[in-house]
């Protein structure tokens, strides 16, 4: 069973984005393994508290990931 655990900042996407997320990587799976996967494919998506991860040394927060963007 194929399975994608996508980590995001908690708060920076929608429910309409993460099902977008949750279909693509649905049918990227289907794309690399067959359609047979499809129906068996496991996505993930798991929102990080802010201030619970961080990159380059330093805590990411949803502040500073949203000056960056």
């Amino acid at each position: 069973m194929p399975f994608a655990n996508l980590k995001v900042a908690a708060g920076t996407l929608s429910a309409q984005q993460k099902q977008n997320l949750v279909e693509k990587v649905t049918d990227l799976y289907a794309e690399t393994f067959g359609d047979a996967v499809r129906d068996n494919t496991m996505v993930l998506v798991e929102e990080v508290a802010d201030g619970g991860w961080g990159i380059r040394g330093e805590v990411l927060t949803l502040a500073k990931i949203q000056q960056q963007a």
